[in-house]
């Protein structure tokens, strides 16, 4: 099992940064993969970025590419999203979510593998 537990959020102008930041409870956290989310008000949740167990890969959702950064330390438990020149698009609410299955060949950005899920930070834009 693995506990999750998102911090990092709050509200920022449009054009600004905020790291959102993960912290996971149990031994598995540096064997599986681990995604950030986001759901907006009257939208499903969508993908928005995942790395690899080892750090070896990353994926971006379109929207966030070459603004958002994804980054993991295994021998922390953590996982970050820094979030740069960011829109008021971007505004939902993140949630940090970790792979079902343990050392997963390929990356997935598959919302219905994720298992593990913490209880979402809110990330406010402002234009």
């Amino acid at each position: 099992q693995v506990q999750l537990v998102e911090s990092g959020g709050g509200l920022v102008q449009a054009g600004g940064s905020l790291r959102l930041s993960c912290a996971a409870s149990g031994r598995t956290f540096s064997s599986i993969a681990m995604g950030w989310f986001r759901q907006a008000p009257g939208k499903e949740r969508e993908f928005v970025a995942a790395i690899k167990w080892n750090g070896g890969s990353v994926a971006y959702a379109d929207s966030v590419k070459d603004r958002f950064t994804i980054s993991r330390d295994n021998a922390k438990n953590t996982v970050s999203l820094q979030m740069n020149r960011l829109k008021p698009e971007d505004t939902a609410v993140y949630y940090c979510a970790g792979d079902g299955l343990r050392l997963r060949t390929q990356l997935t950005v598959v919302i219905r593998e994720y298992d593990y899920w913490g209880q979402g930070t809110q990330v406010t834009v402002s234009s």
